[in-house]
């Protein structure tokens, strides 16, 4: 390895964990010198896990300050290796990559390549038919081995803000201690904050407890990689294609899901889980949710369930539960709600490690290409059920995460302006009150960064 600069090193790392071999066709696809087919994707993925750590969820700023990078694949006798210029300096020690990003590395050229050949080429699925794409997210996971657990539930799916508050980070790793002393698994976006927290308490938890096979399993897709790259935690990491099927794997995954405080990527998550829930296939579906933080985020969760009342109506709010500044309840929830899980999916012969029979309508799977055309079409009215009008609202807040932190998004925004949303007036009220505390509170980007609005509202 050697090195012009000290924020910058050149070197050729081996595979380790996910990917010993590649085809020649693929190694051909990857060698690609004019840029084509899937290296770009394959390089944006690569820096994101590379600056793991960075103080920034900018995906603009990141490439820029990595412009130079470049990665490709090397043949070698006993399979590949990938030799990298002006690469982050910060993934080494010693003149060494660090053994967990390099398995993140590899994680990320494993599924790259399977996605493009085996979901998107092979004409095996028609990613057009709800069947169908939960199929193919059923084959993404089990190739990355996430599915080859054989116990009875326990994992929990944690959703929450990278950037939130050294407190509420706090009360997230007490949340993941008291799950890791009962046993519990977690699973997460693999990013920063309450993605970390749960995490870095389990470890704790599941130490006390002696428990040396513990599952920390991160999800995420190319296009929020950037913002939110695997934490050193991580021990089995998957990419999805996109924001949909990375949602999907959440909630087929999940045998509980632990909610803590975030902006806008959050309230995502939630409106695409309350859509889900309030499918009426779904209504006797066990599945345990715990909304919780410290008593300073008391508020912002009575922002969501006021937003959600409002706009879903009250049904959807009993669907979760809200738990403030009580940790061991939290997770003597979730050990009630997987007892639950474990009978349902006996009685109905359904897989312990991937949920079939929940129901998930095709407008929930089908990506939802941001764009200022399709943020200004989106229907926000309540004169439709409620589980479309959640769709509707969780592409909203989707594009407004894609504004703030993705690289097309951001580039668009400085092109075009901010995205406008238009609906219903008394939804377009909830939906200003929502956002206006989310910038308030600094929910929208990392502390310390002015925030300018990505979107606007229209009456």
């Amino acid at each position: 390895m050697s090195s012009d600069f000290s924020e910058f090193v050149d070197a050729r790392v081996g595979p380790r964990g996910s990917l010993e071999n590649l085809s020649q066709s693929e190694i051909d696809k990857l060698l690609d010198s004019g840029r084509g087919g899937i290296y770009p994707l394959f390089r944006r993925c690569a820096l994101a896990v590379l600056n793991s750590g960075a103080p920034t969820d900018n995906s603009k700023e990141v490439f820029d300050r990595y412009r130079d990078f470049e990665i490709s694949i090397v043949r070698h006798p006993w399979g590949v290796k990938l030799q990298m210029q002006n690469a982050p300096a910060a993934a080494f020690v010693d003149g060494q990559m660090i053994r967990g990003i390099k398995e993140h590395l590899f994680a990320v050229l494993r599924d790259v390549v399977f996605i493009s050949n085996e979901i998107i080429e092979s004409g095996r699925f028609d990613l057009t038919d709800s069947a169908s794409i939960t199929n193919a997210v059923f084959h993404v996971l089990r190739n990355a081995r996430l599915l080859d657990y054989k116990a009875r539930p326990n994992l929990v799916v944690c959703w929450g803000g990278h950037s939130i508050s050294d407190r509420e980070y706090d009360y997230t790793k007490k949340v993941g201690y008291q799950l890791g002393l009962r046993g519990l698994d977690i699973c997460t976006g693999c990013g920063p904050g309450a993605m970390k927290g749960p995490m870095k308490g389990a470890t704790i938890g599941h130490a006390k407890q002696r428990i040396e096979h513990s599952r920390y399993i991160g999800i995420t897709e190319p296009g929020i990689i950037a913002a939110e790259p695997p934490n050193p935690i991580v021990t089995q990491l998957a990419i999805m294609p996109d924001i949909e099927k990375r949602l999907e794997a959440f909630v087929r995954l999940a045998h509980g899901i632990v909610v803590f405080p975030g902006g806008a990527g959050t309230a995502e998550e939630i409106l695409y889980l309350a859509g889900i829930l309030l499918d009426p296939a779904n209504r006797e579906q066990p599945f345990p949710l715990v909304l919780t933080g410290p008593p300073d985020s008391e508020e912002y969760f009575e922002q969501i369930g006021h937003f959600i009342s409002g706009t879903l109506g009250v049904e959807a709010t009993r669907r979760f539960s809200i738990i403030i500044d009580d940790p061991p309840e939290v997770a003597r929830r979730m050990v009630r709600g997987m007892q639950e899980v474990r009978e349902f999916r006996r009685r109905h012969s359904d897989s312990y490690n991937f949920n079939w029979l929940l129901s998930i309508q095709p407008v929930f799977q089908r990506p939802f290409e941001v764009t200022h055309a399709a943020m200004r079409a989106l229907d926000l009215s309540r004169a439709q059920p409620p589980h479309e009008l959640a769709a509707n609202l969780r592409r909203a807040f989707s594009g407004i995460v894609t504004g703030n932190v993705k690289e097309v998004g951001i580039q668009a925004i400085e092109r075009e302006g901010p995205y406008e949303l238009a609906g219903e007036a008394a939804v377009m009220r909830l939906l200003d009150d929502l956002l206006g505390a989310f910038v308030k509170q600094r929910r929208m980007r990392l502390p310390g960064s002015a925030y300018r609005p990505v979107y606007r509202l229209v009456a």
